[in-house]
């Protein structure tokens, strides 16, 4: 009689193993060896106080910060400012191709600059009688002039739609040139005129801050400020742009810090967390051993959270 076959051993799941595929050493690349990210010459150009800058190519010229330049623009020639020298960056960090820098501003292209600037201020004299005259409910915000004048720029705010038609046809009529009108925002406005903060200093979008980030009422939650909105919005009427600049640094800290209602032990006992100062690392523990003392003050890397106190939950209202 014939010995019956042998059935294979299945091994375990956990004692099978990938297979392992290993590179020829031709294939591997060396630290030495690995190319340098491409860096590429720019220019950084500002054509407004506290404006966005934009990146040119220099081409051969070495541009100092707060040079005037003369540069190439999608909508024509322009006049700017060096917000910085010229300088090395990574290529990832532009959109190509880059405009050329043309010349440094002459003389005689600072001169039209200013004859520029007192154009602007006559149409916006212009332009506002002229808004009176055709009833439009829109505030008149700025003008802008190209700088080989081949255009005018209005920017303007309205709550409702308008309709600027005719308004457009007299303007054209006056300076004989290209009109454009444009609506803005109440921010976009603030930016544009500028005035002082809260907290007695010029408003940040325009000295310094070159776009809008978001801004939530859950960060000045965060920070323990008033929820009151006339005491965290900015001349603009939205929440102020500086709440932002500190919120990653309250998260961080927060996340640390025992929340409050927090079971915490300490040296001296249980207690419950009522107070926390996150940036201090400071929370205050009202002791079980002792309810009536006033809550005492911990560092929060002296404590040890043992749990959280359980909410009574409200009552549900009887079904009729």
């Amino acid at each position: 009689m014939a010995a019956p076959e042998k059935q294979p051993v299945k091994k375990p799941a956990s004692e099978y193993e990938a297979p392992r595929f290993i590179l020829p050493e031709s294939y591997l690349m060396k630290p030495e060896e690995a190319e340098e990210p491409e860096r590429v010459r720019v220019c950084g150009v500002r054509f407004k106080d506290g404006g966005k800058v934009y990146y040119f190519e220099p081409d051969k010229l070495e541009i100092k910060s707060g040079e005037a330049v003369i540069v190439e623009t999608a909508r024509g020639l322009e006049y700017g400012v060096a917000a910085f020298d010229d300088k090395d960056v990574s290529a990832a960090e532009i959109i190509s191709p880059l405009k050329k820098v043309l010349r440094r501003a002459t003389p005689e292209d600072d001169a039209h600059k200013k004859d520029n600037d007192a154009k602007e201020k006559e149409a916006f004299r212009v332009c506002e009688e002229m808004i009176i005259r055709h009833g439009l409910e829109m505030k008149l915000v700025e003008v802008e002039c190209t700088f080989d004048n081949s255009k005018l720029l209005f920017y303007f705010t309205s709550e409702s739609r308008v309709d600027f038609r005719d308004l457009v046809k007299d303007l054209a009529s006056v300076f004989r040139t290209r009109i454009e009108l444009r609506q803005i925002g109440i921010r976009d406005e603030a930016k544009m005129i500028g005035g002082l903060g809260i907290c007695g200093r010029p408003v940040c979008c325009h000295t310094f801050l070159e776009d809008f980030g978001q801004v939530s009422i859950k960060m000045a939650k965060e920070q323990n400020l008033s929820l009151n909105t006339a005491k965290i919005s900015g001349t603009c009427g939205r929440l102020m742009c500086c709440l932002r600049y500190e919120h990653d640094t309250y998260e961080e800290e927060i996340r640390k810090t025992p929340k409050v209602d927090s079971l915490v032990r300490t040296d001296d006992g249980d207690g419950v967390v009522v107070e926390t100062v996150p940036l201090q690392g400071i929370v205050k523990v009202q002791l079980s051993q002792n309810p009536d003392a006033a809550p005492k003050a911990y560092n929060r890397d002296d404590i040890k959270l043992i749990g959280y106190v359980k909410k009574e939950s409200k009552p549900q209202p009887k079904q009729q």
